[in-house]
């Protein structure tokens, strides 16, 4: 990408919210990448040019040999650096400090006690304030290195704010990413501006242009085949990539049997004829269902509609006479969720079909031009693209559908039922005027029977799990507080109205512990 915009380089040590601090970032107008603590040579963050380095949390101990350390040029290079949490401790051992375990660990919301006034806290916290905050942390700083300073303490952290103000370099063992830590984005701001000294003039449509030139550097003359849902993801990636090369794209639509109810139609109606692109309409539902027969493993399925999805692409891009690339809508969550950042010390929660399935000897190259992006920043540059609000402000979808909604064997019976089940729940929503403060809502279908009575008559019929969640960037979630009328009005429609079923529950766990899926 060319560079237009001044940038922060967020240096990761596999901690699950290392996103986090990008969004906050960026919601404040700093361009900034994600690069593993173990894939930034020297002359490649020269080659960068950033005006500061974040070093962010993980989940090793610094105290443990083995443990990541930040490389030693991000030190001698005159930037500005910020640890957070993780990344304070290794800096601080890596400088001279000291870094131990200790029995009082902190988890969650915490206060600290600020000490002294510093660059990072002007004009946000003053001396001998007290501010919550949210830590995570077991080990802490026990010894600063030479030149630094206290600037806060916690009762676990006796150095929860540390800062070295001639070199500028800043360490907190909260994190600030979260909106836990009320006054967090100001901080990272403050880092950002006053101390690295960047513009803050980074927008979406700042990304829009300099995307649309980025993908025209990587496709050249190529093709592009874009794998097409009709979400917010495919949707905008498409529409972004049509900008950039026009007629060099075809998207390709994959009725996989698992669309919610009357979508392949919207699908067609809409990028056919309000979008004139070139579009590819394929039925291939007989052959997913007849593949995911049998199969209950939840990573057995997304790996199969994967491998399914990329085949159907090869077979339609030969029909057309071949492509170069393909196009996926593959989102920051999708990537943190799939795969460590670090190659080693983050968790895997689950694979994604668009990240995880694809088979090693795929042919095209890949695309992906929201890979850095999380679902609100999708749903604004959509915006900015002039794409219609029922479409950038719909739910997100899977790409593996209904099937990741249906736990155990997936069939086109059980697909059926639970399309109007699901249809019924969103019709409710939107009469009652929730949709849009609701980040995603859909119906479960579960693999057990229960008893009931109708009529005189006793049945022995499916259940289903209601599911609806708030979130800003589908990291965490909480369930939506729907009033018990509105639940009694639904699941009185569903037990009514869809044969078969017969129970209906509501989900009301949060992510975490959960996910927003059931698989």
């Amino acid at each position: 990408m060319t560079q237009r915009h001044d940038r922060l380089l967020i240096l990761d040590f596999g901690s699950q919210v290392t996103q986090l601090i990008a969004r906050r970032l960026r919601e404040g107008g700093t361009y900034c990448e994600i690069w593993p603590f173990n894939a930034a040579p020297e002359e490649k963050v020269r080659e960068f040019a950033p005006k500061g380095i974040i070093l962010s949390g993980g989940p090793a101990s610094v105290t443990e040999g083995e443990s990541p350390r930040a490389p030693e040029h991000v030190f001698s290079a005159g930037l500005p650096v910020l640890g957070i949490c993780y990344g304070q401790q290794t800096m601080a051992q890596q400088l001279g400090g000291q870094v131990e375990g200790h029995d009082h660990r902190e988890f969650g919301r915490a206060f600290v006690d600020v000490l002294a006034d510093s660059a990072l806290t002007q004009g946000i916290w003053a001396k001998g304030a007290r501010e919550q905050v949210w830590m995570s942390h077991g080990d802490r700083v026990t010894r600063l290195p030479e030149g630094f300073r206290a600037v806060a303490t916690s009762d676990g952290a006796p150095f929860a704010i540390t800062a070295d103000e001639e070199r500028r370099f800043y360490g907190v063992q909260f994190h600030p990413e979260v909106v836990h830590t009320p006054h967090g984005a100001q901080l990272l701001d403050n880092f950002a501006k006053a101390i690295c000294g960047c513009g803050g003039d980074w927008t979406m449509k700042a990304y829009r242009a300099e995307m649309v030139q980025r993908i025209r550097d990587q496709v050249g003359k190529g093709r592009v085949v874009c794998g097409l849902s009709g979400g917010v993801d495919s949707s905008v990636a498409a529409v972004l990539i049509h900008e950039a090369i026009g007629d060099q794209l075809t998207c390709i639509f994959v009725d996989h049997g698992l669309m919610r109810a009357n979508e392949a139609d919207q699908v067609v109606q809409t990028f056919r004829d309000r979008f004139n692109i070139h579009l590819v309409h394929r039925d291939a539902s007989d052959l997913f269902l007849g593949q995911l027969s049998g199969l209950t493993d939840p990573e057995a399925k997304r790996k199969t509609i994967g491998r399914l999805f990329i085949e159907v692409f090869e077979e339609e891009q030969n029909k057309i006479g071949g492509a170069d690339f393909l196009a996926q809508g593959t989102l920051y969550p999708d990537v943190i969720e799939s795969v460590s950042a670090t190659g080693g010390p983050s968790v895997t929660i689950k694979s994604h079909h668009n990240v995880g399935g694809l088979p090693e000897g795929m042919r095209m190259r890949l695309v992906e031009p929201l890979r850095e992006l999380f679902k609100d920043e999708v749903r604004v540059l959509g915006r900015e693209l002039g794409i219609p609000e029922e479409i950038v402000g719909r739910h997100p979808f899977p790409g593996p559908g209904l099937a990741i909604r249906i736990p155990g064997e997936v069939t086109r019976e059980k697909a059926d039922l639970l399309r109007k089940v699901d249809s019924v729940f969103l019709e409710e929503i939107r009469t009652a005027g929730l949709y849009d403060a609701i980040w995603q809502a859909f119906a479960v279908l579960l693999p057990v029977r229960t008893v009931g009575v109708m009529g005189d008559g006793r049945t022995y019929d499916q259940a289903c799990a209601l599911r609806a969640v708030t979130s800003t960037d589908g990291m965490t979630a909480e369930f939506y507080p729907f009033d018990m009328g509105f639940l009694g009005r639904v699941a009185n429609r569903i037990v009514n109205e869809v044969r078969g079923i017969n129970r209906v529950t509501y989900d009301i766990t949060s992510k975490p512990p959960g996910t927003i899926e059931w698989e």
